[in-house]
């Protein structure tokens, strides 16, 4: 079993409560009985989220955007289960999705995942997202500096030269810079 599916069932077996339903949605190989979920009226949320998974690390694009909503979600196990299923998804709207989602400064409280997403899928919507947010997060008392910190670090992961300018403004932030000078000896040289 996938370690992050034995995760999500562990933690959605309580929020189900209904344990039949739930077993149903665990056991079945039936990817119409679960795009039916996505898709059905008064659907809990677990059963979405459950349903949208097993969907999406089968790479069944069904479950897309309701892995992008849940990508987006305040819960930040939600978040993660939906960035791993989307990184098997496979979807061409993955990346373009996961930089909407990470550069959005009214949702910048969730953007951690997306952005580890960004740097995980590699995609040309990756960095220039990534050097958005990170220039967003350089002010010393911004309360979002973690993101700044991913972002950091994907751009090291990333190693891609047009960082480089936004990378050498963040290693002066108090929090942020030792990610970005490890980011920095990550890159080519000039």
């Amino acid at each position: 079993m996938d370690p992050e599916l034995g995760s999500l069932t562990d933690r959605l077996k309580d929020e189900a409560g209904d344990t039949t339903a739930y077993g149903r949605l665990v056991a079945t190989a039936d990817h119409e009985e679960l795009a039916a979920v996505l898709t059905a009226a008064g659907q809990p949320l677990w059963a979405r989220e459950l349903a949208a998974f097993r969907l999406g690390v089968a790479g069944d694009r069904r479950a897309f955007e309701a892995l992008v909503l849940l990508l987006n979600h305040r819960d930040p196990e939600r978040c993660v289960s939906a960035a791993h299923a989307l990184g098997r998804l496979g979807d061409p709207r993955t990346p373009r999705a996961a930089a909407a989602l990470a550069t959005n400064e009214l949702r910048v409280a969730y953007a951690l995942v997306p952005v580890r997403l960004l740097a995980t899928l590699r995609a040309p919507e990756s960095v220039p997202a990534l050097i958005t947010v990170l220039g967003r997060r350089l002010d010393p008392d911004d309360p979002h500096w973690r993101v700044g910190v991913a972002c950091a670090e994907g751009l090291g992961a990333l190693a891609d030269p047009r960082a480089r300018p936004v990378l050498e403004a963040a290693r002066r932030h108090p929090r942020i810079g030792e990610a970005a000078t490890t980011a920095l000896g990550r890159l080519p040289v000039a």
